[in-house]
């Protein structure tokens, strides 16, 4: 901040120091042009004159008036033909003079004088007669303002300099108190207290903007660890059921089991109950990966009506096992730019939610339309709903109703969307069918599409296989056209 305070007064003087340059130089123009206008004038009033009335004025009335009103001293001489001094004060023609009346600065020697050249403003003019008459007036009136200007930027430098580095010191303790609460919040922080902010002032400089991006970062950072914590938690509550009842099945067998069925049946439970852990593993690292941004990079044009159809096949047998109403309906939409198999995921994962907590003979529906915002992707049921309070926590990692905690799953399915919608910057909303609910998942078309290619029974398996989905009827392989029909339950 020193540095500071000596680079702002060097500005200061170095401001002070062209801003007098500029007075200088304007006014010595301005005096030089009325200097020179007046020996111009009186040079061509005193050539109208007789011979003897300017040998007159040269010889009498200008040593009289030797300096005029500005105290600058008046040149004057008359020279013959050959260049010979008739009267003045001037020793000898300049070197140089054009006798056109117009005004010049040349050098001229002061007949007995003991100064040497100066530089003074003439102007000659040849008289009728021949003579050379040579008029002209010094300049030392620009040497005195060069001289005043020089000692006003010397008396205005003074303050000048003080001034700067007041002000220097004065800026230098604010940004040093400033640094100072920015460390000591800094230092709390790290401490542990991650509500602490970085202090700001509202005053809306490079400080406050400065604060302002990192506390946005601190808080984002804040509700990270919030979610962090809270997944830990969650982890431990959700991983501890299944090991739990892992080691009690594993415990009892080995107690019990006195033939190899009953072994082999032991080791099926542990077996179940693992996987079921290890598919809460496989969801938290399925949307860490996602949120990674990672897929992004695969971004292409994709058919939406595919996507949705793909996931009607793969649900529409679902459905039937479970003996619930699938209706599919879809308009030619737009395509998208977003991951392809990803979408599909989303799909699935809403249609996996509403058939699973839809109860027997009731009725799932999945349906696309275009808008002039771009595509609608709609999955409505008519199952118990979701209270208007909770439907932004069923978004959030392992949360669960406590109405459907008998049903399997672990709360991850939503989770898995939101960060699929996220990544695609699409919005994912949550509505009452009243009965039932609607998930509502809004689309935006790109300018142009690209074809997507038709999946092929392989991807359907490995899709299902990803969802937690063992087995399932397929009706068809091929993605269902636009305005596909009604599947109804057996």
């Amino acid at each position: 901040m020193f540095r500071l305070s000596v680079a702002f007064s060097g500005v200061c003087i170095l401001s002070s120091v062209m801003l007098f340059a500029v007075i200088y130089r304007q006014t010595k123009a301005f005096e030089t042009h009325r200097i020179s206008a007046a020996v111009v004038r009186q040079a061509a009033a005193l050539s109208q004159g007789t011979p003897e009335e300017i040998q007159w004025m040269v010889r009498t009335q200008f040593p009289r008036d030797y300096h005029d009103e500005d105290h600058n001293t008046i040149y004057s001489a008359l020279f013959s033909p050959d260049g010979h001094l008739i009267t003045g004060n001037i020793d000898h023609i300049p070197l140089g003079l054009q006798a056109d009346g117009e005004a010049r600065e040349v050098e001229v020697t002061e007949l007995g004088g003991d100064r040497g050249p100066r530089t003074i403003i003439v102007a000659a003019r040849h008289l009728p007669d021949g003579n050379l008459l040579v008029l002209g007036r010094g300049i030392g009136v620009l040497s005195t303002l060069a001289d005043i200007v020089a000692g006003a930027l010397l008396l205005g430098a003074i303050p000048s300099i003080g001034t700067a580095l007041g002000v220097g010191l004065w800026l230098r303790r604010q940004a040093q108190r400033r640094v100072k609460a920015v460390n000591e919040a800094i230092d709390r922080i790290m401490q542990g207290d991650v509500h602490q902010r970085l202090p700001v002032q509202g005053v809306a400089d490079e400080f406050d903007q400065l604060a302002e991006s990192v506390n946005r970062m601190l808080a984002e950072i804040e509700r990270l660890l919030a979610d962090m914590q809270s997944i830990s938690d969650n982890i431990a509550h959700d991983l501890r059921t299944p090991l739990a009842r892992v080691r009690t099945v594993l415990e009892r067998g080995r107690a019990k089991a006195v033939s190899m069925a009953d072994l082999a049946a032991v080791s099926d439970r542990a077996i179940a109950g693992l996987d079921q852990a290890q598919s809460i593993i496989t969801a938290l690292l399925r949307i860490g990966e996602i949120e990674s941004g990672q897929r992004r990079a695969a971004f292409s044009h994709v058919d939406l009506n595919e996507i949705v159809g793909t996931a009607a096949d793969l649900y529409g047998p679902i459905a039937d096992e479970k003996h619930i109403g699938f209706v599919f309906e879809a308009d030619a939409v737009s395509p998208i730019y977003g991951d392809r198999d990803l979408m599909i995921e989303a799909v699935a994962n809403l249609l996996d939610n509403a058939i699973k907590f839809v109860p027997e003979g009731g009725a799932v529906r999945l349906s696309v339309t275009d808008t002039t915002n771009g595509p609608v992707i709609q999955v409505t049921d008519n199952g118990p709903g979701i209270p208007e309070n909770e439907r932004d926590a069923v978004m959030t990692r392992f949360y669960r109703l406590d109405k459907s905690r008998h049903i399997k799953g672990h709360g991850l399915g939503l989770s898995i969307v939101l960060a699929i919608v996220k990544l695609h910057d699409f919005d994912l909303s949550v509505g009452d069918a009243s009965p039932g609910c609607v998930f509502e998942l809004r689309c935006h078309a790109p300018d142009r599409s690209l074809t997507a290619p038709i999946p092929k029974a392989a991807e359907k398996q490995t899709l299902l296989r990803r969802l937690g989905i063992r087995g399932g009827k397929q009706h068809g392989s091929g993605p269902s056209e636009p305005r596909a029909t009604t599947q109804s339950a057996a």
